[in-house]
């Protein structure tokens, strides 16, 4: 009745993917967990968890994931489902599909953007 579903080893221990800086990428990335970036990564990013791009972390492609903080700088077409938090030191260049979006003061924010609502948001049931 009250089963409960085990913990995979990432949960338990909070781990927390991550390039360093000075590190460069080409190819595509995917995760199930978080995820930071403090290296460049030219190639496709794809993740269920949250994306943090650091002040030196910079991305060439396409990024696909549930949550990002953006604080270094990005190119390409970005679909964040819940919430892209651009800080003050980020560059982003391209397109993006958020849910939610905060952009600190001082960011450049050089994008198309679309807000799409979350798909529980704004689900009414008239038969109450």
């Amino acid at each position: 009745m009250f089963e409960k579903k085990p913990k995979s080893l990432t949960d338990l221990l909070g781990k927390t993917n991550r390039i360093v800086e000075e590190t460069i990428m080409r190819g595509d990335i995917v995760s199930q967990a978080d995820f930071r970036l403090d290296g460049s990564l030219v190639g496709n990013f794809s993740s269920n968890g949250k994306l943090v791009i650091g002040p030196a972390g910079s991305v060439i492609g396409e990024i696909i994931c549930q949550n990002a903080d953006i604080e270094g700088k990005f190119e390409g077409k970005m679909k964040v489902d819940d919430t892209l938090n651009i800080k003050a030191s980020a560059i982003i260049i391209g397109d993006v599909t958020v849910g939610k979006l905060s952009v600190e003061p001082g960011a450049v924010f050089s994008a198309t953007c679309i807000m799409k609502p979350n798909s529980t948001q704004g689900i009414t049931n008239d038969n109450q």
